[in-house]
């Protein structure tokens, strides 16, 4: 027998905040069990969970295990944006001339991420 990821565990200042930033990402859903204020929130999108749980220490250091995000619907580059917009920091930019490469971003509390070249882009490959 084997086990399966249930779900990946963030540790979190405002888990509600947070979870509803990630769902947006993502295209899912917090918890309807999930409010603000809540010591924990539960995110479900395809193929992932991300549960965030409320912590009283604060990030200090970079992330040991990062999630890479593949958009679907568009570039790298649009989504790039499209996260801007909703509240992501751009960290660094590793972006080549043959247009591959990712983006890595900080969430609202400052978990890095990368975003990769989106499905379309890699078909080109």
């Amino acid at each position: 027998m084997t086990s399966l990821v249930r779900h990946v565990t963030v540790d979190s200042a405002d888990p509600y905040t947070l979870a509803t930033f990630w769902a947006q990402i993502l295209g899912g859903s917090v918890s309807d069990e999930d409010k603000p204020g809540d010591p924990e929130a539960l995110v479900t999108a395809e193929g992932i969970g991300l549960l965030f749980v409320q912590v009283p220490d604060i990030k200090t250091t970079k992330n040991r295990v990062h999630l890479d995000i593949q958009p679907q619907d568009r570039t790298r580059d649009e989504e790039v944006d499209r996260l801007l917009t909703l509240g992501a920091t751009l960290l660094a930019d590793h972006r080549r001339p043959d247009g591959k490469g990712w983006v890595t971003l900080a969430d609202i509390e400052g978990n890095e991420f990368d975003v990769e070249r989106g499905a379309a882009e890699r078909a080109q490959d």
